[in-house]
């Protein structure tokens, strides 16, 4: 692991931190830290996927857009992570599939446990102190809440 002074940013040649995200499809490469804010830089580990429209393997990387998506806080400091977006070209059906990230749900800025943790603590206390801890809007605190609801909910019907 080297440690770079002068701009607080780890790089990472180590899997503890790997170990400890525990995150399935991703390695940490970078580690910043930010007004007290912990900023983690990963690597999807497959080169490729398969397609969402007809099932073939594909490596024809077409773009990548990463995202900043917030994950469970770590010794008090919130934790951002800086995801990769791929999106791939499949030349079988020639078209456009965009990789699924299997910790973060479809356009969610907030992984599946951040938000599962989020919902858990509103049920102890209220969304007004939830968004006060986490720094978050009421409205961003209701909408996880309710999303974790939805999903129950489709859980509960799938299962049954």
């Amino acid at each position: 692991m080297v440690y770079n002074v002068t701009n607080n940013t780890f790089t990472v040649m180590d899997f503890y931190l790997d170990y400890i995200l525990d995150l399935p499809g991703v390695k940490i490469e970078s580690c910043t830290q930010i007004e007290g804010k912990i900023f983690l830089g990963l690597r999807i580990v497959g080169e490729g996927m398969v397609c969402h429209h007809c099932q073939n393997y594909t490596e024809q990387l077409h773009q990548n857009r990463p995202i900043l998506v917030r994950d469970l806080p770590v010794f008090g400091r919130p934790v951002y992570l800086k995801i990769p977006r791929r999106q791939f070209y499949c030349p079988n059906c020639q078209r456009y599939p965009t990789e699924k990230i299997h910790f973060l749900d479809k356009k969610r800025r907030h992984t599946q446990r951040y938000e599962q943790n989020i919902y858990e603590r509103v049920k102890q206390s209220n969304i007004e102190q939830i968004g006060r801890e986490e720094q978050l809007s009421y409205d961003e605190i209701k909408g996880i809440f309710d999303q974790v609801i939805k999903q129950k909910k489709n859980n509960n019907l799938e299962a049954s």
